[in-house]
């Protein structure tokens, strides 16, 4: 029986990169049968593109400024994707929202992950959020994009306690703890076919 050719991942930064260190770590341990063809930023000298080239993985610098209208933006990237053959897009801290030429081109396979529990506190710094309405419990979200701003259908979600001494720090240390446990998770079974949609509710098979 022939072996299944492995899932071409893009994975698309802003930042640091500890969510693609831990999805890189997990495909190199053999955990998630899926290939990272290339690491895109919009943003110049951020640590994540470091981390891709230690482990040999192309990059690319899709600047913010060098487009006139997020159209554009999405349509010179869509074209890098199919460039690279990819067929599933993981925003790991990617800070820009996608347009309708994005989500379109790759309907059912882009992927984020967002450190709230949707569908509270979408958008930016969801920790201070969650701090200031005072909820006891806080957590993260990995979820399929659609046109909103983190409303796509739910894949995985992790519970993070919030403490009565929590700062925004604190609180988004630990909640990262779980998304770098939860979505990789969620790239396996993507990989593995064990997705599905029905209406807004994503189902796991075994």
């Amino acid at each position: 029986m022939s072996v299944a050719e492995p899932l071409t991942l893009a994975v698309l930064v802003s930042g640091n990169g500890s969510n693609l260190q831990a999805i890189i770590d997990r495909i190199e341990a053999g955990e998630i049968h899926a290939r990272i063809a290339c690491v895109i930023s919009n943003v110049h000298g951020v640590f994540a593109l470091e981390r891709a080239r230690r482990h040999g993985i192309p990059t690319v610098i899709h600047a913010n400024g060098a487009f006139a209208t997020r159209r554009e933006y999405d349509n010179a990237l869509v074209e890098v994707l199919r460039t690279h053959r990819v067929e599933l897009v993981v925003l790991a801290g990617f800070m820009r929202i996608l347009s309708d030429v994005m989500i379109g081109a790759f309907p059912g396979a882009v992927i984020n992950i967002h450190p709230a529990l949707l569908p509270a506190f979408p958008g930016l710094h969801a920790q201070k959020q969650a701090l200031e309405y005072g909820v006891k419990f806080s957590g993260c979200t990995v979820h399929f994009v659609d046109n909103g701003t983190d409303t796509g259908p739910i894949i995985l979600q992790a519970v993070v306690p919030v403490m009565q001494d929590d700062s925004e720090e604190s609180l988004s240390r630990r909640i990262l703890q779980e998304e770098h446990r939860i979505f990789p998770e969620s790239i396996r079974l993507f990989a593995e076919g064990k997705l599905s949609f029905h209406g807004r509710q994503v189902r796991i098979s075994s």
